[in-house]
């Protein structure tokens, strides 16, 4: 799924943020975007974190296996919409992370539409195992942790 115009940024307060467009395939016979679209929204962030900071084209580039996710619905979403992706790195532990989600609206990120997290496993495609978190990823990840999403949404948004 790509987003004609899709940007991103890090920006300060430890939060990875991309903008998404909502495309009218996105929306269900409500009007709205459909519950399973947020998370591909949700995807498309982790793509363009790890195509960010880690370089990788290809999606068998990626280190993890993503082991669950959930959303929160709090606002539907309208193909006139226009929403935010922002990011942040939970939970690291020693074979996986965690990511957690905030979809906002671009002008007033008080106006939230969903949150989620998703839970991350580091994979070794080759021999099909879970395998510890590298010190490179760990270190990329850590920037992004440590600040409740609140504090990171109005530090980062509101600058």
């Amino acid at each position: 799924m790509t987003h004609a115009g899709e940007t991103f940024s890090t920006a300060e307060g430890g939060v990875f943020i991309l903008d998404l467009h909502v495309r009218f395939r996105d929306l269900d016979a409500m009007g709205h975007v459909n519950n399973a679209v947020f998370f591909t929204y949700f995807e498309e962030g982790r793509k363009a974190f790890f195509q960010k900071h880690f370089s990788t084209k290809d999606g068998l580039e990626f280190p993890f296996i993503l082991a669950h996710a959930e959303c929160d619905y709090q606002r539907p979403i309208t193909l006139n919409d226009a929403v935010r992706l922002v990011m942040q790195v939970g939970k690291i532990g020693n074979k996986r992370f965690d990511f957690l989600y905030r979809i906002v609206d671009q002008k007033d990120a008080g106006t939230a539409y969903a949150s989620g997290n998703s839970v991350q496993v580091s994979f070794d495609y080759k021999e099909q195992r879970s395998t510890p978190i590298p010190e490179d990823v760990r270190r990329r990840l850590t920037p992004y942790q440590g600040t409740s999403m609140e504090a990171a949404l109005h530090a980062a948004l509101n600058s």
